[in-house]
């Protein structure tokens, strides 16, 4: 029992203090905002440190490798598990999506006055604009730029540059590589320092989002926020599970869902992959996957493997399908309705109200007019909380999934031995 307590207690703690955020903002409503401050500072804090953190574990993790065949392995284990767990999340929310319908018997002409012109075809789709979004969404043009949140996948792309170079240098760059490992341990200390504050901070930044949304949730919406919770369901309690015990057995279920609560909770509270990283570094490892794929893979998957948005993106395209009278019956539709939601999950931000890039895409693909992204801007935030508990938490399974790839069953025993 003492080993229970002690393994959940700051979980418990955090699930606590959000439930009673949570409860203050149905009291309050809207005059909960008065607590706004006090989790912007926790977001504020988390989001600070964020970007020296991500730059420091992943340089560090990949300049001390001492093969860059390991380096190699990781990456191409990293990218096969991300394709296939995202395109599973695509097909499957397809399939729940189309058997549930949310815009079925639904009268959208309200919605509809909101669009004052009519979407263009499909087939005008300009590609040359998707791939010059994709260019953008990795690199910026100027040093400072990746210097910042907003630009996370330019900074981790700069971080894997300058670890690859110092592990290419050799014995040169030694005082380099010794520098960013001290480095990352201290931005690990900082986090450690800031997440004593997490049980306040979350619990004032949850009574502001539930006093702020209200009963927001209404008509097609409603039946939307359902079919996507039955995803979440079935994919959290369900998915996950089959992932952990291919990656390490029943022992290796345990391990997943004895650390999972703490990264589940800090991803529904903040609504941010990005302000996840931290507990999900640290959960990872208390599974048992090694550190230099637990800093490679977590950061990265926080910003390009997201399957909660996968489902979002799917929802979002059935959603206008059904509002503008389109077709879904054909499997050539299905297709491009997973590829495009594929590339949703991956563009959209890691931060909180991050998926305009994502709506963006959708819109730009389909050829629709501008004036439906608030349409699909509500569709976010109506399921920005699981959507992220889906994103966030999937990334320490993932990270299990890699080390068993990379490592084989050499993993699991000296993890589980």
């Amino acid at each position: 029992m003492k080993l229970v307590l002690k393994d959940y207690l700051f979980s418990i703690i955090l699930l606590a203090s959000v439930l009673i955020g949570g409860a203050v903002g149905v009291v309050l409503g809207p005059e909960a905002a008065v607590l706004k401050p006090l989790g912007d500072l926790f977001l504020n804090l988390l989001f600070m440190i964020i970007v020296p953190m991500v730059f420091f574990s992943i340089a560090s993790a990949i300049a001390s490798m001492g093969e860059m065949s390991r380096l190699g392995k990781i990456m191409g284990s990293t990218i096969l598990v991300f394709f296939v767990t995202a395109l599973i999340a695509a097909v499957f929310g397809l399939g729940v999506a189309l058997l549930m319908n949310p815009t079925e018997g639904i009268n959208y002409a309200t919605l509809q006055n909101v669009v004052q012109s009519e979407q263009s075809s499909p087939a005008k789709t300009n590609q040359a604009g998707i791939l010059g979004q994709l260019v953008q969404t990795f690199t910026v043009s100027d040093f400072p730029l990746a210097l910042s949140k907003s630009h996370i996948l330019p900074l981790i792309v700069l971080a894997a540059l300058t670890g690859l170079a110092t592990a290419l240098v050799g014995e040169a760059a030694k005082p380099v590589a010794a520098f960013l490992a001290a480095a990352t341990q201290v931005m690990m200390k900082v986090v450690q320092l800031i997440m004593y504050y997490a049980p306040i901070g979350l619990g004032a930044y949850f009574a502001n989002v539930v006093g702020e949304l209200g009963t927001q949730i209404l008509q097609g919406y409603l039946k939307t926020f359902i079919t996507y919770l039955v995803l979440t369901v079935i994919y959290y309690f369900g998915f996950f599970t089959l992932y952990a015990y291919i990656a390490a057995g029943k022992k290796g279920v345990k391990a997943f869902w004895r650390n999972a609560l703490a990264p589940s909770v800090t991803a529904i509270a903040t609504c941010s992959s990005a302000a996840s990283i931290p507990i999900n570094l640290v959960s990872a490892k208390a599974i048992g996957v090694p550190k230099d794929m637990v800093e490679t893979v977590i950061p990265l998957g926080a910003n390009i493997h997201k399957d909660g948005s996968v489902f979002g993106g799917v929802l979002k395209i059935v959603f206008l399908f059904g509002l503008f009278g389109m077709d879904m019956s054909s499997f050539s539709t299905w297709m491009g309705i997973v590829g495009v939601s594929f590339l949703v999950g991956a563009v959209m931000g890691a931060i909180p109200g991050g998926g305009m890039i994502g709506e963006m895409l959708i819109i730009s693909v389909y050829g629709f007019s501008p004036e439906v992204l608030p349409i699909i801007a509500v569709i976010s935030t109506i399921i920005d909380a699981p959507a992220t508990l889906l994103n966030s938490t999937g990334n320490v399974v993932c990270s299990m999934l890699i080390a068993r790839l990379v490592e084989g069953k050499k993993w699991l025993t000296k993890t589980y031995a």
